[in-house]
């Protein structure tokens, strides 16, 4: 690993970098990714839109798990900070980071001007009047609907929420948008079957193209929401180097890969530049 490690180092000197992180990124911060080898994706499918906006029940099992997973959500604190990108390939300022995550942990960490790709679930929006409320206003007055509401918590998940026994679904109380009165609430997140908003994908684009070099830290790339920016990058000639626990569907695609657990690749990477 060490060769690849210092091959790595000196790709990320040359600035320019683009970074785009997944799930693997946070799971040494207490949070569980979907398909690493700790993945939770075999124990359950993860909550689509289509469900969430039809189903009522559906929206108070997700409410009810939410609830309770994003206070560890919240609670987590960064661990391994990407390298720093260095000017772009004008010699602008370097690209934003790319993020699949909605955990907040890069802006916890001091990164700015982070292309959050799936949203973040620090926030509540309204379907019906568009309103967008902090989400610790939410935890509030979910908590008053819900004074005297506990539940054994079976397995926590990777997006934000937890497994919870039937009867402590059944027991919970959802509460409507305080702004209009009437409106769902749901999480500022993409969920699965959802659309990224289109700004946020030309933004992640425009980043790619300004770079000397793609780096995917985390992310097994499984999904079209961040694999195309390793083919646009592979298109334009950009180096890609993807750090991520076991193979990667932009493996093919790729000038280096490691396979090593983030939390000990990026000190090391850090420490080489110095």
């Amino acid at each position: 690993m060490r060769d690849a490690t210092e091959k790595l180092a000196e790709m990320v000197a040359n600035g320019g970098v683009a970074v785009l992180t997944g799930a693997g990124i946070s799971t040494e911060s207490g949070i569980p990714d979907y398909r690493g080898p700790d993945g939770a994706e075999v124990r359950r499918a993860p909550m689509t839109y289509q469900t969430f906006t039809r189903d009522a029940a559906a929206r108070r099992r997700y409410w009810a798990r939410s609830h309770v997973g994003w206070r560890a959500i919240a609670r987590a604190a960064p661990n391994a900070r990407p390298p720093a990108g260095g000017p772009g390939g004008g010699g602008g300022p370097p690209p934003p980071p790319i993020t699949q995550n909605v955990d907040g942990l890069h802006q916890a960490a001091g990164a700015s001007g982070v292309i959050e790709l799936h949203g973040n679930l620090d926030r509540v929006v309204c379907l019906d009047c568009g309103d967008v409320t902090p989400r610790d206003e939410l935890d509030r007055r979910l908590r008053m609907a819900n004074p005297v509401w506990n539940a054994q918590v079976l397995a926590v998940n990777p997006d934000g929420d937890v497994d919870l026994p039937d009867d402590a679904v059944d027991r919970f109380r959802v509460v409507d948008c305080r702004s209009c009165g009437h409106g769902t609430l749901k999480p500022d997140v993409v969920f699965f079957g959802e659309t990224v908003p289109l700004p946020r994908v030309e933004a992640s684009f425009a980043a790619v193209h300004d770079a000397r070099l793609l780096l995917v830290l985390g992310s097994s790339l499984t999904v079209m929401s961040g694999r195309r920016f390793v083919l646009r990058a592979a298109k334009l000639g950009i180096p890609v180097a993807i750090v991520n626990r076991g193979s990667t569907r932009g493996d093919d695609y790729a000038t280096l890969t490691v396979d090593a657990p983030l939390g000990a690749v990026l000190p090391e990477i850090v420490r080489m530049m110095r």
